[in-house]
């Protein structure tokens, strides 16, 4: 399948499944925003879920923290992103659109433009006569700040400006002391949380990839400024090995990309990105940072000593960061790419969503062969007994052959199947999703063979 192909197909799926809905679609929708439906908040949950288990409650030196959306207006100044958090932005001189001119030069060019000042920019549209996507003539770029103001206040003129949170980073600098002292623990550690943050795309498009609000998954690592680079290392290794063996993304298309000089941010040191094979070609997926000055910023803008004391040599220093930031609902859109397969069977075509089992919005459906009350009588209550332990899908409409491809289509590994026999012999036929392989076990048995087969797989 072409990649634009995929790409429209995955869409489709997604919204005809429940995965992902246009967000306020019966008012026409609100540009690139996306609601996500019953089958797509399962999917994110159990993707945040899987991160938190592994660098949160599986871990001694890390701990979490949900911090509130909206801060004191002075922290995003002290961080610099009020003066420095911005992207280049160009108008169609007739519809008065804007666009990100850094985006359409690497549509029309093939290559990166990040780095490049805006009179560089401005040059190369010029140069190469690159246009609106309406083919309109565009303005020379300018600075756009990405921070969302709000205001605070309930008179008018007398407002507050605030922000809604470009990142999740600040309210963990601003509280490490709370939670160093609350937690008693040593350098290094991390704090991590996982929360919306908002940025005013100019240009947010590809479906989920780009969007006005998102949903971010990361830790701040708090080290001494002669590990860093040992501790950088060893968390790009696991952010890798994370995405791969327990998200199930192909490593081949997974590559490590560093920022050059001209394109880091101007918090960090060295930044490398984790970049994954999209349908539109090598997208950033994670981000990796070494934040050194961050507490140190902060100290001295706010006052707070924010400074620890070495237990060996008794010297107060700050600590430096390392960063991994992980995009969750970025990485929700490449598991559905990964997932989706399509292979022919009796001649027809079997859509399949290959998700890991746990992953999945649902491990096991059950599914009574027909409506009778017999055959409800006992599937009804193993899909109670069975959503105790699992997400659990209970379909009783259609044929059992629709049932059993509508259940690839969204991913389910296991069916479960209610038939006449079982009320006579007290088993079940549990079917797998990738092999289509049918069984029949004991009713008894259910819940003890099904865990089995989930934690192999």
């Amino acid at each position: 399948m072409a990649k634009q192909d995929l790409t429209e197909t995955v869409i489709r799926l997604a919204q005809h499944r429940g995965f992902v809905f246009p967000g306020s679609e019966i008012y026409g929708g609100l540009r690139n925003s996306w609601d996500y439906g019953p089958l797509g908040v399962l999917l994110k949950n159990n993707l945040r879920d899987a991160w938190w288990q592994h660098y949160v409650t599986s871990r001694d030196d890390m701990v979490g923290l949900d911090a509130a959306i909206l801060m004191n207006p002075k922290v995003w100044e002290a961080s610099g992103h009020v003066d420095s958090f911005n992207d280049p932005l160009v108008e169609d001189i007739v519809t008065h659109k804007r666009y990100r001119a850094d985006h359409l030069i690497e549509e029309v060019t093939g290559k990166s433009a990040d780095g490049l000042s805006l009179e560089e920019m401005a040059a190369l549209i010029k140069e190469k006569k690159i246009t609106s996507p309406d083919g309109h003539e565009l303005t020379e770029p300018r600075v756009f700040n990405l921070l969302f103001e709000t205001f605070l206040g309930a008179v008018e003129g007398q407002k507050e400006t605030i922000y809604l949170r470009g990142e999740l980073a600040q309210s963990m600098f601003v509280d490490f002391k709370r939670v160093m002292e609350t937690t008693r623990l040593k350098i290094p550690f991390g704090i991590a949380q996982i929360g919306k943050v908002f940025r005013n795309e100019i240009s947010p498009g590809n479906f989920t990839f780009r969007t006005l609000e998102f949903d971010l998954m990361e830790f701040e690592y708090f080290v001494k400024e002669a590990d860093w680079e040992k501790h950088f290392d060893y968390w790009l290794e696991d952010m890798q090995t994370w995405v791969i063996e327990e998200i199930g993304l192909t490593k081949e298309k997974l590559r490590v990309r560093e920022h050059g000089p001209d394109e880091l941010s101007h918090y960090s040191k060295k930044t490398v990105d984790l970049e994954y094979d999209t349908p539109s070609g090598f997208k950033e997926l994670f981000g990796l940072a070494y934040r050194p000055h961050d507490l140190e910023n902060h100290a001295a803008k706010s006052g707070a000593d924010l400074q620890v004391t070495d237990p060996e040599t008794k010297q107060s220093y700050f600590p430096q960061v390392i960063e991994p930031t992980f995009g969750l609902t970025r990485l929700m859109l490449m598991v559905l790419f990964e997932a989706y397969h399509v292979e022919e069977v009796k001649g027809e075509p079997r859509v399949v969503m290959r998700f890991k089992p746990r992953l999945a919005p649902y491990q096991v459906a059950v599914l009574p062969l027909s409506r009778q009350e017999e055959l409800l009588g006992v599937a009804a209550p193993l899909a109670a007994q069975l959503r105790q332990s699992w997400s659990c899908d209970y379909d009783v409409t259609q044929s059992i052959g629709k049932r059993y491809r509508r259940q690839d289509e969204i991913g389910t590994p296991y069916c479960l199947t209610v038939d006449f026999d079982s009320l006579d012999d007290k088993q079940v036929t549990i079917r797998e999703r990738d092999s289509m392989k049918q069984e029949r076990i004991p009713l008894a048995n259910v819940e003890e063979i099904l865990a089995e087969k989930l934690a192999r797989s």
